[in-house]
């Protein structure tokens, strides 16, 4: 009687579909989708509010927060209350094209106030890429954070 020596074809083709389930599941957990992209854009413009409300803060004037359709700014610090029609000064862009973002509170607000005080309204931003969307909410107090399963 002979030895068997090496793989039947059986044992090849298990082992060969186990690798490519393998690197399936790996591929699909890696790819960028938007509500990865969306928590990206959320926790950086989070940053940059915190950061602006720190400025505020530290020099006594009020810094102004708007977005606009490409992109956000910060301004005019100390100027005249601006109106809806007031442009977005220097728009930073938006990480990712595609990224709205709408004002929930103070309601039908155009402009956050970023500080001086060092207690402001409660403020909360809606940010949506594509059929994502995420809250980005801020007490009044604390910093800025992102909600999630908030309508």
């Amino acid at each position: 009687m002979r030895a068997h020596r090496g793989f039947t074809l059986l044992e090849l083709m298990v082992v060969v579909a186990l690798i490519a389930l393998a690197t399936t599941s790996v591929v699909v957990s890696l790819r960028d989708s938007n509500e990865t992209r969306l928590e990206t854009e959320a926790l950086r413009l989070g940053a940059l509010l915190d950061a602006a409300r720190a400025q505020s803060r530290t020099s006594g004037v009020p810094v102004l927060w708007r977005a606009g359709t490409d992109g956000f700014g910060f301004g005019p610090a100390g100027a005249a209350t601006p109106t809806a029609s007031t442009p977005v000064p220097q728009p930073k862009p938006w990480l990712h094209e595609g990224t709205t973002v709408q004002i929930v509170q103070p309601a039908e607000a155009r402009w956050l106030v970023l500080g001086p005080e060092p207690l402001t309204v409660p403020q909360r931003i809606e940010l949506r890429l594509g059929e994502a969307r995420l809250t980005l909410a801020s007490d009044g107090l604390g910093p800025f954070s992102v909600l999630r399963g908030t309508p």
